[in-house]
């Protein structure tokens, strides 16, 4: 066996398989699957489009996490308890929507939708913090690189395999079978023990909503604090808004919506998830700060392959074009696997293990918000810069991510600031 597999082949490399899977599949159900089936039963595309907004809960989960990190279900400990839970509460709001009628039943569907994704984001808390305490820190890397590839690879369920069945089943069965696939994570969570370095809960709910902002900022002090939410904000910028608009981007290049998905399907998803195994066995070698470094230009200088194609104009494709489209998209799918790999591995990294969950949940609801709000801006931006200029900027908005580096991760150093007390 070569020696660079061997740390995948891990019982605890194994358990980010589950988790990245379970975090990732009831996203991509609301993401792909949802407005598919809604447009299938001739819902107009406008109330489609505001059903967008019942992804507030995964910007917004900071607000319940303390609750996560103060009390534990009476069963399986603090971690596994709302593990468990959350996933048969997923299981059973799945297979209840697909009982709905989008004709007579909209309002309903919105209702479980936001349920749904209010139990997604709880999950979410609880995977996270699990993961935290059950990886050494010199394991961060790559077992946040391998949730984050198996969080990818789940949306093929909705985003594919269930639009298959689809065409071919009616869609109660569609919804039941698609909420089946989250009894893996289930099961994995029935089998494995809490974390054993688990510090204690906070004594009070008060405790559990102050304490982990008071730890952090007395372990970084204000500035210091002020710099890693900043650099939590900026990193992936560039990158989250110059793919804002992407599909809209290669229509008017002259691709047509057939070519633009077999090419962004094939080119984007492997080179991510190859990007990140790759991004998480290098972390092992390099450590988080130089990978932040090193994937960091990767991820920036691939923007630049938006700009060379944006120069390129529209024009009947021919294999030269789709050879470009996909090495563009792939390049920047790469660099992307790269920079979230280092980025959530530094995101894990800065939680205290008293606080875990609602750090956790803090510094990842502070990432999204960049493909939340700002991206809204993409579009005007567009009409007014033109693409090639548009993605210009976007590359210069990497940068300041890149500056802040110097305090957050030096190359030679790990920062005082973020070392576990």
């Amino acid at each position: 066996m070569p020696a660079w597999i061997a740390p995948l082949l891990t019982r605890r490399m194994l358990i980010c398989v589950f988790t990245g899977f379970s975090s990732g599949l009831p996203l991509f159900l609301l993401l792909n699957l949802l407005p598919a089936w809604l447009k299938t039963e001739g819902i107009s595309l406008k109330a489609i489009g505001l059903f967008a907004l019942i992804q507030f809960p995964y910007t917004w989960k900071f607000l319940w996490s303390p609750l996560m990190d103060r009390y534990a279900l009476p069963w399986m400990g603090r971690r596994r308890g709302w593990m468990a839970v959350m996933h048969i509460g997923l299981i059973a709001a799945i297979c209840w929507l697909g009982t709905l009628s989008p004709r007579t039943e909209l309002g309903m569907i919105a209702g479980v939708a936001i349920l749904l994704a209010v139990l997604s984001a709880t999950l979410d808390i609880a995977l996270d913090a699990y993961r935290r305490e059950l990886l050494e820190d010199a394991e961060l890397g790559l077992g946040n690189a391998v949730h984050v590839n198996a969080y990818k690879v789940a949306g093929l369920i909705p985003g594919s395999l269930s639009l298959f069945l689809a065409d071919r089943l009616p869609w109660p069965q569609v919804f039941m079978i698609t909420a089946l696939f989250m009894l893996p994570g289930l099961v994995m969570t029935l089998l494995v023990r809490e974390p054993a370095k688990t510090a204690a809960p906070p004594r009070t709910l008060a405790a559990a909503v102050l304490d982990p902002i008071r730890e952090f900022l007395g372990r970084a002090g204000w500035q210091g604090a002020l710099t890693v939410l900043a650099f939590i904000f900026l990193y992936k910028l560039g990158d989250s808004l110059c793919t804002a608009l992407a599909t809209p981007f290669y229509l008017d290049m002259g691709f047509t919506k057939s070519e633009i998905g077999i090419v962004a399907k094939n080119a984007g998803l492997w080179p991510s998830v190859i990007g990140g195994l790759a991004g998480g066995l290098w972390m092992v070698r390099l450590g988080i700060n130089r990978s932040l470094w090193i994937f960091g230009l990767v991820q920036m200088v691939a923007i630049l392959g938006f700009a060379w194609l944006a120069t390129q104009g529209s024009g009947v494709a021919n294999p030269e074009r789709l050879a470009s489209l996909a090495l563009v998209i792939g390049t920047e799918a790469f660099g992307v696997g790269l920079g979230t790999a280092a980025f959530v591995a530094f995101i894990a990294r800065s939680t205290h293990p008293s606080y875990t969950a609602t750090q956790f949940a803090l510094f990842t609801s502070l990432a999204a918000v960049p493909r939340t709000f700002i991206n809204a801006s993409a579009g005007w931006l567009v009409e007014n810069l033109g693409w090639t200029n548009f993605f210009l900027l976007c590359f210069v908005l990497a940068v300041p991510g890149m500056v802040l580096l110097l305090k957050v991760a030096p190359w030679k150093e790990k920062p005082a600031a973020l070392a576990q007390l």
